[in-house]
Protein backbone atom coordinates (compact mmCIF):
# COMPACT_ATOMS: atom_id res chain seq x y z
CA UNK A 1 0.00 0.00 0.00
CA UNK A 2 1.25 3.53 -1.06
CA UNK A 3 2.62 4.96 2.68
CA UNK A 4 2.22 8.88 1.60
CA UNK A 5 -1.31 7.85 3.56
CA UNK A 6 -2.22 8.20 7.40
CA UNK A 7 -4.37 4.96 6.85
CA UNK A 8 -5.42 2.99 4.18
CA UNK A 9 -7.75 -0.10 4.30
CA UNK A 10 -7.88 -2.35 0.94
CA UNK A 11 -10.88 -4.88 1.29
CA UNK A 12 -10.64 -4.79 4.79
CA UNK A 13 -13.44 -7.14 6.67
CA UNK A 14 -13.29 -8.34 10.51
CA UNK A 15 -15.49 -11.67 11.87
CA UNK A 16 -16.51 -12.48 14.92
CA UNK A 17 -18.07 -16.55 14.37
CA UNK A 18 -20.17 -16.48 11.47
CA UNK A 19 -20.93 -12.34 11.97
CA UNK A 20 -18.95 -9.67 10.13
CA UNK A 21 -18.21 -6.53 12.27
CA UNK A 22 -16.82 -4.85 9.16
CA UNK A 23 -16.73 -5.92 5.30
CA UNK A 24 -14.82 -5.19 2.21
CA UNK A 25 -13.96 -1.83 3.42
CA UNK A 26 -11.88 -0.13 1.12
CA UNK A 27 -10.63 3.81 2.04
CA UNK A 28 -7.58 6.21 1.93
CA UNK A 29 -7.08 8.99 4.63
CA UNK A 30 -5.03 11.86 4.44
CA UNK A 31 -2.71 12.74 6.66
CA UNK A 32 -3.52 16.25 8.68
CA UNK A 33 -7.07 15.74 8.94
CA UNK A 34 -9.81 15.74 11.50
CA UNK A 35 -11.71 12.53 10.40
CA UNK A 36 -15.30 11.93 11.95
CA UNK A 37 -15.88 8.11 11.60
CA UNK A 38 -19.79 8.19 12.27
CA UNK A 39 -22.60 5.46 12.31
CA UNK A 40 -25.14 4.07 14.19
CA UNK A 41 -24.19 1.49 17.00
CA UNK A 42 -23.22 -1.73 15.53
CA UNK A 43 -22.19 -0.10 12.43
CA UNK A 44 -18.41 -1.29 12.88
CA UNK A 45 -16.74 2.05 13.97
CA UNK A 46 -15.19 0.16 16.93
CA UNK A 47 -14.30 -2.71 15.07
CA UNK A 48 -12.00 -0.51 12.55
CA UNK A 49 -10.63 2.07 14.68
CA UNK A 50 -9.69 -1.74 17.24
CA UNK A 51 -7.70 -2.48 13.73
CA UNK A 52 -6.02 0.88 12.93
CA UNK A 53 -4.68 0.80 16.53
CA UNK A 54 -3.34 -3.06 16.11
CA UNK A 55 -5.93 -4.55 18.94
CA UNK A 56 -7.41 -6.30 15.92
CA UNK A 57 -6.12 -8.57 13.28
CA UNK A 58 -8.20 -8.34 10.34
CA UNK A 59 -10.30 -11.51 8.76
CA UNK A 60 -9.97 -10.52 5.09
CA UNK A 61 -8.34 -7.64 3.24
CA UNK A 62 -5.55 -5.03 5.10
CA UNK A 63 -5.15 -1.90 6.18
CA UNK A 64 -2.10 0.06 6.91
CA UNK A 65 -0.92 2.78 9.15
CA UNK A 66 1.31 5.39 8.72
CA UNK A 67 3.18 3.40 6.00
CA UNK A 68 3.18 -0.04 8.28
CA UNK A 69 0.62 -2.63 9.65
CA UNK A 70 -0.28 -1.29 12.84
CA UNK A 71 1.13 -4.50 14.75
CA UNK A 72 3.90 -3.77 13.57
CA UNK A 73 5.99 -3.89 16.67
CA UNK A 74 6.93 -1.35 19.24
CA UNK A 75 7.96 1.62 16.96
CA UNK A 76 5.11 1.56 14.88
CA UNK A 77 2.46 1.50 18.03
CA UNK A 78 4.50 4.32 19.25
CA UNK A 79 3.05 6.28 16.44
CA UNK A 80 -0.82 5.44 17.23
CA UNK A 81 -2.65 7.07 20.23
CA UNK A 82 -5.65 5.66 21.36
CA UNK A 83 -8.51 6.65 24.00
CA UNK A 84 -11.10 3.58 23.95
CA UNK A 85 -14.47 4.19 24.06
CA UNK A 86 -16.14 5.55 28.19
CA UNK A 87 -12.38 7.10 28.58
CA UNK A 88 -10.92 4.61 30.63
CA UNK A 89 -8.46 5.51 33.44
CA UNK A 90 -7.73 3.72 36.66
CA UNK A 91 -10.10 4.96 39.28
CA UNK A 92 -7.96 3.52 42.21
CA UNK A 93 -4.42 5.59 40.94
CA UNK A 94 -4.50 9.38 41.29
CA UNK A 95 -3.76 12.04 38.32
CA UNK A 96 0.05 12.09 39.03
CA UNK A 97 -0.15 8.24 39.22
CA UNK A 98 -1.51 8.16 35.35
CA UNK A 99 0.99 10.58 34.56
CA UNK A 100 4.03 8.29 36.04
CA UNK A 101 2.42 5.70 34.48
CA UNK A 102 2.12 6.90 31.03
CA UNK A 103 5.82 8.33 31.14
CA UNK A 104 6.70 4.62 32.05
CA UNK A 105 4.92 3.08 29.29
CA UNK A 106 5.44 5.44 26.50
CA UNK A 107 9.15 6.11 24.89
CA UNK A 108 8.18 9.39 23.21
CA UNK A 109 6.43 10.53 26.79
CA UNK A 110 6.08 14.48 27.10
CA UNK A 111 6.25 15.36 30.36
CA UNK A 112 6.12 18.94 30.09
CA UNK A 113 3.00 18.82 27.39
CA UNK A 114 0.95 16.30 30.27
CA UNK A 115 2.11 18.77 33.17
CA UNK A 116 0.92 21.60 31.34
CA UNK A 117 -2.71 20.47 29.79
CA UNK A 118 -3.05 19.27 33.43
CA UNK A 119 -2.45 22.32 34.87
CA UNK A 120 -4.49 24.38 32.22
CA UNK A 121 -7.37 21.95 33.21
CA UNK A 122 -7.29 22.73 36.94
CA UNK A 123 -7.09 19.13 37.44
CA UNK A 124 -5.52 18.47 41.02
CA UNK A 125 -2.78 16.06 40.85
CA UNK A 126 -3.48 14.25 43.96
CA UNK A 127 -7.21 13.62 43.15
CA UNK A 128 -7.74 9.89 42.31
CA UNK A 129 -9.16 9.86 38.74
CA UNK A 130 -12.59 7.46 40.41
CA UNK A 131 -13.25 11.38 42.15
CA UNK A 132 -13.16 12.85 38.64
CA UNK A 133 -16.04 13.87 37.11
CA UNK A 134 -17.04 12.35 33.77
CA UNK A 135 -15.77 15.75 31.52
CA UNK A 136 -12.54 15.49 33.90
CA UNK A 137 -11.70 12.13 33.49
CA UNK A 138 -12.18 11.77 29.61
CA UNK A 139 -9.78 15.26 30.19
CA UNK A 140 -7.41 13.01 31.41
CA UNK A 141 -7.72 10.28 29.15
CA UNK A 142 -6.98 12.67 26.25
CA UNK A 143 -4.18 13.97 28.31
CA UNK A 144 -2.86 10.78 28.23
CA UNK A 145 -3.21 9.89 24.70
CA UNK A 146 -2.05 13.58 23.74
CA UNK A 147 1.44 13.28 26.14
CA UNK A 148 2.11 10.07 24.26
CA UNK A 149 2.71 12.13 20.93
CA UNK A 150 1.32 10.05 18.38
CA UNK A 151 1.15 11.24 14.46
CA UNK A 152 -2.18 9.67 14.79
CA UNK A 153 -4.66 9.84 17.14
CA UNK A 154 -7.98 6.97 17.29
CA UNK A 155 -10.74 8.51 19.30
CA UNK A 156 -13.65 5.97 20.11
CA UNK A 157 -16.84 7.78 21.06
CA UNK A 158 -15.16 9.48 23.56
CA UNK A 159 -17.49 12.50 24.43
CA UNK A 160 -21.07 9.60 24.40
CA UNK A 161 -21.63 9.97 28.32
CA UNK A 162 -20.84 13.65 28.59
CA UNK A 163 -23.09 15.96 29.36
CA UNK A 164 -23.36 19.15 26.78
CA UNK A 165 -21.25 21.36 28.33
CA UNK A 166 -18.45 18.89 28.99
CA UNK A 167 -18.78 17.43 25.67
CA UNK A 168 -18.17 21.05 24.24
CA UNK A 169 -15.47 21.69 26.23
CA UNK A 170 -14.00 18.28 25.20
CA UNK A 171 -13.69 19.11 21.57
CA UNK A 172 -12.66 22.68 22.04
CA UNK A 173 -9.49 21.29 23.90
CA UNK A 174 -9.03 18.54 21.56
CA UNK A 175 -9.14 20.94 18.11
CA UNK A 176 -6.74 23.39 20.43
CA UNK A 177 -4.41 20.64 20.98
CA UNK A 178 -4.51 19.48 17.15
CA UNK A 179 -3.45 22.80 16.05
CA UNK A 180 -0.78 22.61 18.71
CA UNK A 181 0.75 19.26 17.97
CA UNK A 182 0.46 18.94 14.09
CA UNK A 183 -2.09 15.72 14.61
CA UNK A 184 -4.11 13.48 12.37
CA UNK A 185 -7.01 12.47 14.24
CA UNK A 186 -10.04 9.94 13.90
CA UNK A 187 -12.94 10.80 15.85
CA UNK A 188 -16.32 8.23 15.98
CA UNK A 189 -19.69 9.06 17.51
CA UNK A 190 -22.98 7.66 16.27
CA UNK A 191 -24.07 11.76 16.74
CA UNK A 192 -23.22 13.87 13.98
CA UNK A 193 -24.13 16.84 15.40
CA UNK A 194 -20.25 16.01 17.75
CA UNK A 195 -18.62 16.23 14.68
CA UNK A 196 -20.26 19.41 12.34
CA UNK A 197 -17.55 21.82 13.89
CA UNK A 198 -14.59 19.89 14.82
CA UNK A 199 -13.99 17.21 11.32
CA UNK A 200 -12.72 18.68 7.42
CA UNK A 201 -13.00 14.94 6.70
CA UNK A 202 -15.91 12.03 7.24
CA UNK A 203 -16.28 8.47 6.79
CA UNK A 204 -19.82 6.91 7.10
CA UNK A 205 -20.64 3.15 8.14
CA UNK A 206 -23.74 1.44 8.13
CA UNK A 207 -24.66 -2.47 8.39
CA UNK A 208 -20.79 -3.04 8.92
CA UNK A 209 -20.01 -1.63 5.67
CA UNK A 210 -18.78 1.50 4.50
CA UNK A 211 -20.85 4.10 2.44
CA UNK A 212 -19.46 7.51 2.62
CA UNK A 213 -16.09 8.67 2.77
CA UNK A 214 -14.58 11.89 1.69
CA UNK A 215 -14.05 15.56 2.51
CA UNK A 216 -16.89 17.09 4.33
CA UNK A 217 -17.50 20.09 2.17
CA UNK A 218 -17.39 17.79 -1.19
CA UNK A 219 -19.99 15.22 0.62
CA UNK A 220 -22.25 18.05 1.20
CA UNK A 221 -21.42 19.05 -2.47
CA UNK A 222 -22.21 15.87 -3.99
CA UNK A 223 -25.15 14.25 -1.49
CA UNK A 224 -28.44 15.22 -1.27
CA UNK A 225 -31.91 14.12 0.60
CA UNK A 226 -34.98 13.77 -0.95
CA UNK A 227 -38.09 13.67 1.00
CA UNK A 228 -41.81 12.93 -0.85
CA UNK A 229 -44.58 10.63 -1.18
CA UNK A 230 -43.80 7.12 -1.12
CA UNK A 231 -41.48 6.08 -4.64
CA UNK A 232 -39.62 2.92 -5.92
CA UNK A 233 -35.88 4.22 -5.69
CA UNK A 234 -35.77 2.86 -8.48
CA UNK A 235 -37.17 5.33 -10.28
CA UNK A 236 -35.06 8.16 -9.91
CA UNK A 237 -33.21 9.53 -12.62
CA UNK A 238 -29.86 8.42 -14.06
CA UNK A 239 -26.66 9.37 -11.87
CA UNK A 240 -28.55 9.52 -8.95
CA UNK A 241 -26.61 6.99 -6.80
CA UNK A 242 -29.13 5.76 -3.90
CA UNK A 243 -26.80 5.67 -0.62
CA UNK A 244 -29.76 4.73 1.81
CA UNK A 245 -33.50 4.89 1.41
CA UNK A 246 -36.37 4.99 4.55
CA UNK A 247 -40.25 4.53 3.89
CA UNK A 248 -43.13 4.86 6.35
CA UNK A 249 -46.44 3.58 4.68
CA UNK A 250 -47.05 7.25 2.70
CA UNK A 251 -43.40 9.23 2.66
CA UNK A 252 -39.88 8.10 1.39
CA UNK A 253 -36.73 9.63 2.42
CA UNK A 254 -33.73 9.07 0.02
CA UNK A 255 -30.15 9.86 0.26
CA UNK A 256 -28.68 10.31 -3.13
CA UNK A 257 -24.74 11.00 -4.42
CA UNK A 258 -25.06 12.94 -7.93
CA UNK A 259 -22.10 15.31 -9.49
CA UNK A 260 -25.35 17.14 -11.72
CA UNK A 261 -27.80 19.36 -10.62
CA UNK A 262 -30.95 16.95 -8.89
CA UNK A 263 -33.74 15.92 -10.64
CA UNK A 264 -36.67 14.96 -8.71
CA UNK A 265 -39.39 14.03 -10.63
CA UNK A 266 -43.02 13.04 -9.03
Amino acid sequence: MNGTAVLQARGLGRKYGRRWALRDCTLDLPAGHVVGLVGPNGAGKTTLLKLAAGWLAPSSGGISVLGGSPAGGPAQLAKIGFVAQDTPVYPGLTVADHLRLGARLNPGWDAALARERIARLDLDPAHRAGKLSGGQRAQLALTLGLAKRPRLLLLDEPVAALDPLARREFLQTLMEAVAELDLSVVLSSHLVSDLERTCDHLIVLVDSRLQVAGEVDDLLATHHRLTGPRRDPGRLPAGQDVVSAHHTDRQSTIIVRTDTPILDPA
